[in-house]
């Protein structure tokens, strides 16, 4: 009796060391792998969010074809100088080496900063990257991409197939259609990660599905539904970065957005696993609100650039945290004019339960066109199930990229849009010689702005002292909000949070940064400028004269036939 006692214990105890241990292997999983690099660095440093980086040159096979470089400009959009402010240079093919673990998934995160160097033109760069037998990158300019997306930097995230060999070899080589083309690279970061990929079903082939868990893919779009921009420090120890969904909204309809009361809890099921998203996705989305007769009448849509010739993995995130019983919100799901999911009720794939996140993955091919490829996914409130609201709702929405049966990714460099082109084109070029009337010019300036600054102080203290007055309740008076005229902004009520659209948001000429660096030239104050210091207040007026007539002559340029077309490539710019 007392044996079968023990071994009764034993077994027990044997089952409860078993589940840990796996739970511990899982969780490792994650982080068994994580070589975090900062290229061109001389030591270890930290970013921004606190991840730490370490210098490259220890992994490189050799060091006899790369150079390093500083980067001679930081531009203030930049997350962190932590890896973007230092560079390796390859001149010619260049190898990492990675041990990594030979079962395990692999993050290949690619971080390119295309600014001014003393060694570099980063306009001469052009890349090909391999790892491993995948074409990950191929002819890729850097400075291209960042013009044509109006980013300061790129970053390019890849996920692998588990490197049986294990050693990972990641292969930087300079264009051979390009004379003088050399490769460059600012940061790298080569994590392991757990399987996060299944089948998924093929849209507009009934029954038939797609297994990605054997692909190789690239990260396109990873958004925040509703929500807003989450590092890559809080997320599920994955370190992904997931960015707000608004700027790929289609239409003048944005829906509304929400927000998880605060005693509301987000419980994960057995089936999807913590690591799939963070909290924060699942405890905000967007929705099409709450009038249904109007939305009856659109769809809640948006849309992506993508490369032609490829499949496409889609991952819809989902959770109800409003809602308590299924048929209260059921609504169809379309990818690309095709119905991937009718009916699509989430309380009823959740029983019913309420802050309970649910997910569904979809894949489509896109095929090539004529350079306008996209993705457009879409919502309809579904009329035949008679729900009790006609509404749609999403929390959150990855894209990835199939590699194609070659083990291609590289898609082309995108196409910057048809006012920054002409932004180039149209340059004016600066002439700063000294005169005796810019040196009085100089003078009376300095004397104007003297007085204007002395106004702006006064008037910023009697602004100080009117706020401090109490109103007739005796709080405090609020400073007065403000909506920039060239997107929108939210406002909290007692269901959530609200996107409200500026009036004026789409009449007024918006400025991109690429445009504005080529017409100040790079924000260069001492350019042609022999007198140095005295000269920079005329330069600085003439810079922005440069500038304006500079993108004024491309307007008036236009006829009235394409005003709609540069209106268009402001707000949608090719390749974003």
């Amino acid at each position: 009796m007392i044996s079968n006692t023990h071994i009764f214990i034993s077994l027990i105890f044997f089952h409860f060391f078993i589940k840990t241990a796996q739970s511990s292997n899982n969780v490792s999983a994650t982080n068994a792998d994580s070589n975090v690099l900062a290229c061109g660095s001389s030591s270890a440093a930290t970013d921004a969010n606190g991840r730490n980086w370490v210098p490259d040159s220890k992994f490189l096979a050799s060091s006899e074809n790369s150079i390093t470089a500083a980067a001679q400009f930081q531009d203030p959009s930049l997350p962190s100088t932590i890896p973007y402010m230092t560079a390796r240079i390859f001149t010619s093919s260049s190898t990492y080496v990675f041990s990594v673990s030979s079962k395990s998934r692999h993050w290949v995160r690619l971080h390119f900063y295309p600014s001014s160097y003393s060694n570099l033109n980063t306009s001469d760069a052009y890349c090909s990257v391999t790892a491993n037998g995948f074409t990950l990158l191929r002819n890729f300019s850097a400075s291209i991409t960042s013009q044509a997306l109006t980013q300061a930097y790129i970053i390019k995230e890849f996920s692998l197939l588990p490197i049986h060999s294990g050693s990972l070899n990641l292969t930087f080589t300079p264009s051979s259609s390009k004379n003088g083309a050399v490769a460059f690279v600012n940061g790298v970061e080569v994590i392991s990660m757990p399987e996060i990929f299944q089948p998924a079903v093929m849209v507009g082939f009934a029954g038939e599905s797609l297994e990605a868990e054997n692909s190789s893919l690239q990260t396109m779009f990873r958004l925040n539904v509703g929500g807003q921009y989450i590092p890559a420090t809080n997320d599920t120890g994955l370190s992904r970065t997931w960015y707000d969904d608004s700027p790929y909204l289609y239409g003048a309809s944005f829906g509304v957005t929400s927000e998880a009361d605060a005693n509301v809890t987000i419980q994960y099921p057995s089936n999807v696993p913590k690591f799939i998203a963070p909290a924060d996705v699942y405890r905000t989305s967007r929705t099409m609100g709450p009038t249904s007769k109007l939305n009856l009448n659109y769809n809640l849509t948006w849309v992506f650039q993508v490369d032609g010739n490829f499949t496409y993995l889609l991952r819809l995130h989902f959770c109800e945290y409003q809602l308590s019983k299924a048929n209260q919100r059921v609504f169809d799901i379309f990818i690309n004019n095709k119905t991937a999911q009718p009916a699509a009720d989430v309380m009823a794939w959740v029983n019913s339960k309420k802050g309970v996140p649910v997910y569904k993955d979809f894949a489509i091919y896109v095929e090539k066109g004529n350079g306008d490829e996209e993705i457009w996914v879409a919502l309809h409130p579904s009329v035949s199930s008679k729900p009790e609201f006609y509404d749609a709702i999403l929390n959150g929405l990855e894209i990835f990229k199939f590699n194609d049966t070659s083990g291609n990714l590289a898609g082309p460099n995108p196409v910057p849009s048809l006012l920054q082109q002409k932004a180039v084109a149209k340059q004016v070029p600066r002439s700063f010689a000294p005169s005796r009337s810019n040196k009085i010019g100089v003078i009376v300036g300095g004397v104007v702005g003297g007085v204007t600054g002395f106004g702006l102080v006064v008037g910023l203290v009697v602004c100080l002292n009117h706020q401090k007055k109490p109103t007739s309740s005796g709080r405090k008076a609020a400073s007065p909000s403000w909506l920039p005229l060239y997107g929108s902004s939210r406002t909290k009520s007692s269901s959530g949070s609200s996107r409200i659209t500026a009036l004026g948001g789409g009449l007024c000429r918006h400025f991109s940064l690429a445009e504005i660096k080529y017409a100040t030239k790079n924000f260069n104050e001492s350019e042609n400028n022999p007198d140095g210091p005295k000269m920079v207040a005329e330069q600085k007026a003439n810079d922005a004269f440069v500038m304006h007539t500079t993108l004024l002559s491309i307007e008036e340029e236009e006829t009235e036939d394409s005003g709609n077309a540069i209106f268009s490539q402001i707000m949608n710019p090719q390749g974003r």
